[in-house]
């Protein structure tokens, strides 16, 4: 008995291990391999050298490159996490449970739109002559338009008007499952509000922000449009980077190095928040 069921669960999970094993771990032990190799020339000659991940880490180009995702990626979450959560309390504790759905349908349509239309959309409104500038001069606050597209300031916007609607929806669905009487027990020990929340509602909130905080650390720092879009070339990211080993310079193996570096970055940001990540919660 014991044989049959576990071989009826390896076949309901064959499929899901088939699809991971050809579309994940297949390429990334390619790109790994790819990535230890070097070039002559425009041709790829294949071994077993660390050139490209000396160069990753020594060649100040490439390292500030890194500096700049982190910086942009920890100030994107940050920022996102300081507006979603009161956004999502909101939602949570005073907006009545029958337009609750609603409010949360309103939060989840810039996920309607392309990725790319909403990332013109933000250099259209923040360009020399965009609604921002306009409004401003308009208003006598500013003698000449601001340099705001193509900068870094462009690429945050950008992000966090994404993110913060992912980051609202990941805490409010840990906002929605606590019990209200863990606040009025707190309220009857004596606790205000401010000591409530601290005490009470933000640890038992923890892990949804976290998840939230998570995801969008992954998504941002994997991003190539947006910074390509709003941030330009003034001031490259590591996708960015990427991108141009592989689109003009056609490196594939110092590429193929970069984009490990990342995922090493991504998975170290994950040990680091793995003790309070719920990923069921979602």
């Amino acid at each position: 008995m014991e044989a049959k069921e576990r071989r009826l669960g390896w076949g309901l999970v064959a499929p899901a291990l088939v699809w991971t094993g050809a579309f994940f771990v297949l390429p990334f032990v390619a790109m790994l391999a790819l990535s230890f190799a070097h070039m002559e020339g425009r041709t790829v000659v294949h071994g077993f050298g660390a050139g490209n991940y000396v160069r990753a880490f020594t060649d100040w180009t490439m390292v500030k490159a890194l500096v700049n995702s982190l910086e942009i990626t920890v100030l994107v979450t940050v920022v996102s996490v300081v507006l979603a959560y009161p956004l999502a309390a909101i939602i949570a504790f005073r907006v009545p449970a029958r337009w609750q759905r609603l409010a949360l349908l309103m939060a989840v349509l810039p996920f309607w739109t392309s990725y790319v239309v909403r990332s013109y959309s933000w250099l259209l409104v923040l360009g020399q002559n965009g609604v921002v500038n306009k409004t401003l001069l308009g208003l006598g606050l500013i003698a000449e338009p601001l340099e705001i597209a193509s900068t870094r300031t462009a690429t945050v916007i950008g992000f966090v008007h994404f993110f913060v609607m992912l980051l609202t929806l990941t805490i409010y669905a840990n906002l929605i499952q606590l019990s209200p009487n863990y606040m009025r027990a707190a309220q009857d020990l004596g606790a205000g509000r401010w000591q409530t929340f601290r005490h009470v509602v933000l640890p038992l909130t923890l892990p949804g922000v976290v998840t939230g905080a998570f995801l969008t650390f992954v998504l941002c720092i994997g991003d190539y449009i947006t910074p390509q879009i709003l941030g330009g070339n003034a001031e490259l990211t590591l996708p960015q980077l990427i991108m141009l080993q592989m689109g003009r310079s056609g490196n594939f193996p110092l590429a193929s190095a970069l984009s490990v570096v990342l995922m090493g970055v991504v998975t170290l940001a994950y040990f680091l928040s793995a003790r309070w990540l719920r990923l069921d919660r979602l």
